[in-house]
């Protein structure tokens, strides 16, 4: 199974990582790399519990593309 990922560095200099197609699966990490890594940790746990309790493993995501100006 293919999922998308974001990892984005927040802030205070955490790297955060969510799966849009598993709600509320989101981790975090000090690299990106480690980030990647619990994320992927994350995923499994949470396609595990949605599997016990008999929800859809993802639900359906839509991939948008819009131009941005520069100054807005």
């Amino acid at each position: 199974m293919k999922l998308i990922v974001t990892i984005y560095q927040d802030e205070d200099g955490v790297f955060i990582a969510e799966c849009p197609a598993i709600p509320g699966c989101v981790s975090q990490g000090e690299t990106e790399e480690k980030t990647e890594a619990n994320i992927k940790q994350a995923i499994e746990e949470c396609l595990e519990v949605r599997a016990e309790k008999g929800m859809p493993l993802t639900i359906e995501i839509r991939e948008l593309a819009r131009e941005i100006k520069q100054g807005i």
